[in-house]
């Protein structure tokens, strides 16, 4: 099949991940997936939500948000005064279920991590950006906190694509906007470093589709997602890919 943007079934759109995005975050990274722009910041504070007070773990979340001006459809209303939109409390709950998988939260000590990711361009895909973008600040704000030979708190990667079935009924990698919109059916994986996956959310927009449909999604979603990783390693630099996982 001819793609919108002329890729093939199984490409991801052209990604970029920037480490160091922002100055005064303790991490931050700009992801860019094909027009879809992403910048995830990673802010730490010496505090912890109050069901884990005096327990000796960490806390690690996130807040999502698009900018006025981040969408094709016309201007996204700011949200104020704690009024958070279903969506975007949907879709930060998905990231830090997504990060919180492959932390280990004893290992943070008593401290919060928070995760900002605000969408300032949106063509499909935000959560999945939002995922794979917040995955690097987090490694970096960690960095600054981490005590040589003891445990890093983050165990493995995380990374996050969207796959689905086309209009024309083929499988394809990473929806832009478009072909979101006219899709049959579409997927957002979540999926670790080691394969395993975190999180499947798959909707029949048109019809139902069936397990061997699933399963073919699952297996280029593995395809994008070990792509991502890839550039993730590339963006954070030798010595932070060494320190993910490492106990002393």
């Amino acid at each position: 099949m001819i793609r919108l943007d002329k890729r093939k079934s199984d490409q991801l759109r052209h990604t970029k991940i920037i480490r160091g995005y922002q100055r005064y975050p303790q991490g931050s990274a700009l992801i860019e997936v094909g027009q879809t722009k992403v910048v995830c910041a990673a802010t730490v504070e010496d505090r912890v939500p109050f069901f884990l007070k005096g327990v000796g773990s960490g806390w690690v979340t996130a807040e999502y948000s698009m900018l006025p001006s981040s969408a094709p459809s016309g201007r996204v209303h700011r949200e104020t005064n704690g009024r958070v939109q279903s969506r975007s409390q949907e879709i930060q709950r998905l990231i830090g279920r997504a990060l919180r998988s492959v932390v280990d939260l004893e290992a943070i000590g008593e401290r919060t991590i928070t995760i900002d990711c605000d969408v300032i361009q949106a063509d499909g895909g935000t959560r999945t950006a939002s995922i794979t973008g917040a995955f690097v600040a987090l490694v970096e704000a960690c960095e600054t906190f981490y005590e040589k030979g003891g445990v890093f708190p983050v165990k493995d990667f995380v990374a996050a694509t969207s796959v689905g079935i086309s209009a024309e009924g083929d499988k394809i990698l990473d929806l832009c906007y478009e072909e979101d919109s006219t899709a049959i059916a579409d997927c957002n994986v979540v999926m670790s470093g080691f394969g395993g996956l975190i999180e499947v959310q798959t909707t029949g927009e048109k019809r139902p589709f069936s397990r061997k449909d699933l399963n073919e999604m699952l297996d280029l979603a593995e395809i994008g997602i070990d792509e991502l990783i890839s550039l993730q390693k590339d963006a954070l630099g030798g010595q932070l890919v060494w320190r993910v996982g490492r106990v002393g």
